[in-house]
């Protein structure tokens, strides 16, 4: 299993609009056999910036596989898979009020009351 991932190995890229393969080279599946070794699934946040640019750089190549992969009629091997989803919650919270101490607003309490 470990000789067809590495001489004809893919990489399925989880996107919002479904699941996409790249065919990298033969040194970048060597790479990516050692970047997969532990989990056959990883989050794109989790991975290094130099791993995170490869892909990005792949991505952007349009280094993707035809439909046969998808489909699973070639069944040629995964590698593994790297999860590219938008994060939820991703837009910015409001900014935080400053946090009023108890000492000081029983101090003006007291100062009100007299």
């Amino acid at each position: 299993m470990l000789i067809d991932k590495l001489a004809a190995g893919v990489v399925r890229v989880q996107t919002a609009i479904g699941p996409r393969y790249l065919m990298p080279s033969f040194l970048q599946r060597v790479y990516f056999l050692w970047m997969f070794r532990n989990f056959p699934i990883l989050p794109q946040v989790v991975l290094s910036k130099t791993q995170q640019r490869l892909i990005d750089r792949m991505c952007a190549e349009q280094r993707f596989v035809s439909m046969a992969y998808a489909d699973g009629l070639d069944d040629a091997p995964v590698i593994g898979t790297v999860e590219r989803r938008p994060a939820i919650g991703a837009e910015p919270l409001p900014p935080r009020r400053p946090v009023v101490s108890e000492g000081s607003s029983l101090a003006a309490e007291a100062r009100q009351r007299s």
